[in-house]
C-alpha cells in the first residue's frame, strides 16, 4: 500500500499577504503599492516575501529598477483578484451596511459614469463607493475595485472584460511659457510630430507609437501618475497629451491648452474581471450599451 502524504495546509498565509502581493502586483512598485496600503516599504517587502516563503515559489522578480510577475505571479493574481473581492462583499454583507460597489477610476470619472452611479444607486439600493487608483487598470487586478473605468487600450493579456462607453478628444497641454506652439489655439496633430513628448507610462493613453514610424515625437521624459506628468509639463520638458475632459478638470496656473485637429480619439471603456466579477459590477455594466454615450 502506498503511504500517500495529505498536501500540508499553508498556515501561514493570511488575508494581509494575499493584499499586500495583489497590491503590489498591480501597482509593480514597492513604493506606490505602499502607499496604497497605508503601511511602511518594508513591511509590505517582507509581508510578500512571507508569502512567497509559504508558497514556496517565487511570485515577483525584482531589480533595482523594476518589478515583474512572475509566471506563478499572473496565475495567483488572476485567480485572487476575483475572490478577494468577493470576500470583502461578503464581509460587508455580514454587517448592518448595505451593499457598496466599488467603482475604480484614475483621475477623472466621466460625466457618464457619475449619472450612472446616481441611477444604480436608486434602483438598487447599493451604494457606490469611488476609488482612484494610478494603475492601468484603475485597481481592478488588485481588488481594490468591482468595476473600473479605463482609458485607452487594455493591457494586453489582462484577465477582465470591458464595454466601451464613449470616446473623448484629445487636447495638447504645454508650458504658458513654452515657446512651442506659441498664439497657436489649434494645431493639426502630424505637428506634434516635431515637439519633444512627456508621457504617462501608468495611466496615459498617448505616446509616441501613435504617430506614424517615420515621423514621431522625440520622448522627452516619462512620468509614472498623472500629477508628476502634469508638473513636468508645467515645467517646460515637453508638451503633453491627454483626453480634453481630463486635462481641463486639472487646471494649472503655468499650463495652457491647445486643441488638436484630426487627432485620435481616446477609448474609454468600463472593465470588470474575465470571471467571477461582482453580481453587482454585472448590473452597472448592464447599464450601458456598447458605445452608448459616445
Amino acid at each position: 500500500m502506498n503511504d500517500v502524504r495529505p498536501q500540508e495546509p499553508l498556515d501561514g498565509v493570511e488575508l494581509r499577504h494575499l493584499r499586500a502581493f495583489l497590491a503590489v502586483a498591480d501597482e509593480l512598485n514597492f513604493t506606490h503599492a505602499a502607499a496604497l496600503l497605508r503601511i511602511g516599504q518594508p513591511v509590505l517587502t517582507r509581508t510578500v516575501r512571507a508569502l512567497e516563503d509559504a508558497l514556496g515559489t517565487r511570485l515577483l522578480e525584482r531589480t533595482t529598477r523594476r518589478v515583474e510577475l512572475t509566471d506563478a505571479g499572473c496565475r495567483l493574481r488572476e485567480e485572487l483578484a476575483p475572490l478577494l473581492s468577493r470576500v470583502d462583499t461578503a464581509l460587508r454583507s455580514a454587517g448592518s451596511e448595505p451593499p457598496v460597489l466599488r467603482l475604480g477610476f484614475t483621475s477623472v470619472l466621466p460625466q457618464a459614469c457619475a449619472e450612472s452611479a446616481h441611477a444604480f444607486k436608486a434602483a438598487t439600493g447599493a451604494g457606490v463607493r469611488l476609488v482612484r487608483s494610478d494603475t492601468p487598470l484603475a485597481g481592478l487586478t488588485s481588488g481594490a475595485c468591482d468595476i473600473a473605468v479605463v482609458r485607452g487600450d487594455i493591457p494586453p493579456g489582462a484577465a477582465v472584460r470591458s464595454r466601451l462607453l464613449l470616446h473623448e478628444p484629445r487636447i495638447a497641454v504645454l508650458a504658458r511659457d513654452a515657446p512651442e506652439l506659441a498664439g497657436r489655439r489649434v494645431v493639426d496633430w502630424p505637428d506634434l510630430a516635431d515637439l519633444p513628448l512627456v508621457v504617462n507610462t501608468v495611466t496615459g493613453t498617448t505616446g509616441p507609437e501613435l504617430w506614424p514610424e517615420d515621423r514621431r515625437p522625440r520622448l522627452a521624459c516619462t512620468a509614472d501618475n498623472f500629477d508628476e506628468w502634469l508638473e513636468a509639463v508645467a515645467a517646460g520638458h515637453g508638451v503633453g497629451v491627454a483626453p480634453e475632459p481630463v486635462a481641463r478638470r486639472h487646471s494649472h496656473p503655468s499650463l495652457r491648452y491647445v486643441r488638436l485637429k484630426n487627432a485620435p480619439p481616446v477609448a474609454v471603456r468600463l472593465a470588470v474581471p474575465a470571471r467571477d466579477a461582482h453580481p453587482l459590477a454585472e448590473r452597472f455594466l448592464g447599464q450601458f450599451r456598447e458605445g452608448s454615450s459616445g
